[in-house]
């Protein structure tokens, strides 16, 4: 009997001991996101910093990660890119333009060769990558973007390594406008909060030079839309895709102020960001020819006038 007693003795001290360590158990870290805007090219309002306060972008995303959990730094220097400074992230998250190697407009800080390796080494090991917007008017091929014809023409395995990574690259946009996007896979995470499909106003970017392995999220009617920088088939819109062990995610919405506020968005956004940390799941097979197929399809490169005739005598 006295043994008995013993044992629930012990018992009870061994399960008071467990609670005990659960109490006092320190609570999971919060995932550390890199905010980087850094502007080679067009600098956009929603990132940019006025009288050293956070941008409108940067607030929004104070306010998302309050409610997941995510920790932000919000940086435009691109020389601290390297491995040591990247392993304190578990993603980092790109709305950016031009070459990131060179000063260019805002005059930040540039990366380094090194550097950009040093990201794509660093998703590759297993973190996360995140883009909106711009992030696709980045790295461009040849630096491309003011090459006339060079920017409608797609360049697959010679494409920059930078697209390669990401997924696609910006061509131009037209003006902003209302245009209808297709979720193309509603068990990808958030979208069962979207539904099938999603329209709102937008400076739409048209997009080219996919990489052929892109998990397709979204696909936009490009045939209904105003200009000739939609005269093409439907194209993806929002994509994943794995890079080694890690995650790319990307979309091309963010223009506007109130896309960063609207719900469509954010739970898109918010999907994407808890995919690329690996906090949820999905299968992300590549879908690119059965969502659109004909996405290879480029608009009509635009001739330039020809010069007005010399009104000089000869």
């Amino acid at each position: 009997m006295l043994a008995g007693m013993m044992k629930k003795v012990v018992v009870s001290i061994s399960v008071f001991s467990l609670v005990l360590a659960s109490a006092f158990t320190a609570p999971a870290a919060s995932k550390k996101i890199l905010f980087f805007t850094k502007s080679s090219g067009f600098e956009h309002s929603v990132i940019s910093w006025k009288d050293g306060q956070p941008s409108y972008a940067e607030k929004v995303l104070q306010k998302l990660g309050e409610k997941n959990d995510w920790e932000f730094s919000f940086s435009k220097d691109g020389s601290k890119f390297g491995k040591d400074y990247l392993a304190q992230f578990d993603a980092v998250f790109f709305y950016t333009t031009g070459d990131l190697c060179s000063p260019g407009t805002d005059k930040q800080p540039p990366m380094t060769p090194e550097g950009k390796q040093a990201l794509f080494e660093y998703v590759r090991g297993g973190k996360g990558f995140i883009g909106t917007h711009a992030a696709s008017d980045t790295f461009h091929t040849s630096n491309e973007e003011k090459k006339g014809l060079a920017r409608y023409l797609n360049h697959g395995s010679k494409a920059d390594a930078y697209v390669r990574f990401l997924g696609g690259e910006f061509i131009k946009h037209g003006a902003q406008q209302v245009a209808r996007n297709t979720v193309t896979d509603p068990k990808f995470p958030c979208f069962e909060k979207v539904g099938s499909e999603f329209a709102f106003q937008e400076e739409w970017y048209s997009l080219k030079d996919f990489t052929p392995d892109i998990h397709v999220l979204t696909v936009i009617d490009a045939p209904a839309m105003k200009g000739a920088e939609y005269d093409r088939p439907p194209y993806p819109t929002t994509w994943a895709r794995k890079e080694g062990r890690g995650r790319v995610w990307y979309t091309a919405m963010g223009h506007r102020e109130d896309v960063w506020t609207n719900p469509v968005f954010q739970n898109i956004l918010v999907g994407g960001i808890k995919w690329a940390l690996g906090e949820v799941n999905a299968e992300v097979h590549p879908n690119l020819k059965e969502t659109a197929p004909e996405a290879y399809t480029n608009p009509p490169y635009p001739a330039p006038k020809p010069a007005p005739a010399s009104s000089k005598p000869n």
